[in-house]
């Protein structure tokens, strides 16, 4: 069952820009491990939610794709990952937010349509339903 990872992050006031962009950079290469579903994973930010105040003072996101726990474990416990978080995050935090969720298997085939947009670096409708499951339609324009 695949499971989703969800973090904030929110600096120190004194972190400067440059630093948050050598975070954001970091953070991407964690992409690539193998306990990350299909290269399944977003860093977004400075966040753009308006009214900005709703955003609590968080500014950047990181969302990932796991196989299971067990994915998100090694991922947690991976030396990349601790080398990230320990020099470029930690140090800084003013606060992170942390909230990872298994996905309920009739919702898995919207986790590989989303997933395939990710990877394919654009968020465009697919030509065929990616599973049988699929009860809407697509939108042909």
């Amino acid at each position: 069952m695949t499971v989703i990872h969800i973090v904030l992050f929110k600096f120190r006031s004194d972190v400067s820009p440059a630093h948050k962009s050598l975070f954001v950079s970091e953070l991407k290469t964690l992409k690539t491990l193998p306990c990350v579903l299909d290269n399944r994973l977003v860093v977004g930010g400075p966040s753009i939610t308006d009214p900005i105040e709703r955003s609590k003072g968080f500014e950047f996101a990181l969302l990932s794709y796991h196989r299971d726990r067990d994915a998100l474990a090694e991922y947690q416990a991976s030396k990349e990952h601790h080398r990230v978080t320990s020099t470029y995050m930690f140090p800084f935090k003013e606060d992170l937010f942390r909230f990872d969720f298994e996905v309920d298997s009739e919702d898995e085939y919207i986790c590989r349509r989303v997933g395939d947009g990710i990877v394919k670096g654009a968020m465009t409708p697919l030509e065929e339903p990616v599973d049988m499951r699929w009860k809407g339609t697509i939108n042909k324009t």
